[in-house]
């Protein structure tokens, strides 16, 4: 039987289905058996403040999902919404494909996995960013 294997660093914390679960003074790894859990690393966790650019707010709804935050009915029609209009931004293979993954996801339930997706969008995001900056 597989699941999702969690690797945490000492003193890390997790939320996995509302709860917080802060790992001890090692490292250890977790398995996650229960299928459409709801984990998040709090590591990873966009801060409403830090939610300023179009990847980061759909990222951030997911997050809510995973959270607890947000009701899945209602986000998942709004992460929907916002991943049509990134990819009629985002045309370059490398995006479409992070983004088919994404809508994948989402129409299955499967937030973390959807967040995951999205979170591959940031770095890229950034660098268009900083481009029309300069």
């Amino acid at each position: 039987m597989s699941g999702l294997v969690l690797k945490l660093g000492p003193r890390e914390r997790v939320l996995i289905n509302g709860a917080v679960i802060e790992n001890g003074d090692r490292r250890s790894r977790i398995s996650i058996m229960t299928p459409n859990a709801n984990i998040l690393r709090l590591r990873d966790a966009i801060h409403p403040e830090e939610v300023n650019t179009p990847v980061r707010r759909v990222c951030y709804i997911a997050q809510l999902v995973l959270s607890g935050d947000a009701d899945p009915d209602e986000a998942r029609h709004q992460l929907l919404r916002g991943i049509e209009q990134l990819s009629q931004v985002l045309t370059d293979p490398d995006s479409r494909k992070l983004l088919t993954t994404a809508t994948e996801t989402v129409l299955e339930n499967r937030f973390y996995q959807a967040l995951k997706a999205l979170r591959g969008l940031l770095p890229r995001e950034e660098r268009l960013m900083a481009a029309r900056l300069s």
